[in-house]
């Protein structure tokens, strides 16, 4: 005769109720094909510091006067930010298109904290550190400042709504692109610390910035590959590649300016139309 044990064959049903929960939980937890894009993000940023450690704070701190090296690694940190800056524009436009999963909000707020907090912040402290005219400590209050920023705004990003189309705030991937910008410029060294915490101080702002869609989306793309090759000529010493570079440069900068002034002329002239409708209403 077979016994049964009630207890055994009791727990047939709940083992059923765990294989549908086995079902169940890959789906929250499945990457998405914009979950990987977002993933090249973050592995772009860490490199970002990589680069930025070996090939220009180790030889400094050895005593190496080799300024090609040097270069070749700033040139590639720049350009893995601006691989982080096309992962983060089409990890977007792909969880629109298809399928995200729920992870997509945070993996997208953590990769964002590490290619454009982290390694712009380190950027930022090395160069204090290797520049001529440049203050260690001074350079890394500016590393913590752009640091802090991003932070703000990514916890305010998650949080706060705004209305469709715009962010509030700079960007933190145009942020970070203007806060290297700046560095390779060549500024004098408090010129530069100042433009960086202008630069922080817009990416927690309430200044209002266009989301890259449609013709934006593009003509941002297309400036990210314009900067890929003014750094390639500049790492390659091609001639002319110095010029290049700074007028790239510059030009990011004007725009991390210019956009502000425009966003906030915008937003004086609709507040006075409104208060025209608002007059024009009240008459007999």
């Amino acid at each position: 005769m077979t016994v049964v044990d009630p207890e055994t064959q009791a727990g047939w049903v709940p083992e059923a109720a765990d294989d549908e929960a086995d079902e169940e939980m890959p789906l929250s937890l499945r990457l998405s094909i914009a979950d990987t894009l977002t993933l090249g993000n973050a592995t772009c940023g860490f490199m970002a510091v990589y680069f930025t450690t070996t090939g220009i704070l180790i030889p400094h701190l050895q005593g190496s006067n080799e300024s090609g090296m040097a270069r070749h690694s700033a040139a590639t940190t720049v350009i893995l930010m601006l691989c982080a800056a096309v992962f983060d524009l089409f990890d977007g436009l792909v969880a629109r298109k298809l399928r995200s999963s729920p992870m997509g909000a945070e993996l997208d707020n953590l990769s964002d904290l590490i290619s454009f907090g982290l390694a712009p912040a380190y950027f930022v402290l090395v160069y204090g550190m290797v520049a001529d005219d440049a203050h260690q400590r001074v350079a890394a209050v500016g590393a913590i400042v752009v640091l802090l920023a991003v932070v703000l705004r990514l916890a305010r990003f998650s949080c706060v709504t705004v209305k469709d189309g715009t962010f509030q705030g700079m960007p933190s991937p145009f942020g970070a692109l203007t806060v290297v910008s700046i560095v390779l410029l060549e500024l004098p060294f408090w010129a530069t610390l100042l433009a960086i915490t202008g630069t922080a101080w817009l990416m927690v702002s309430r200044v209002e910035y266009p989301k890259p869609r449609g013709p934006l989306a593009v003509a941002m793309l297309a400036w990210i590959v314009a900067a890929m090759g003014l750094l390639a000529a500049w790492a390659f010493d091609a001639p002319g590649g110095l010029l290049l570079l700074q007028t790239g440069c510059a030009l990011q900068v004007v725009l991390g300016a210019v956009i502000p002034l425009f966003a906030t002329a915008r937003r004086v002239n609709n507040f006075r139309g409104n208060r025209r409708e608002a007059r024009a209403a009240q008459l007999p």
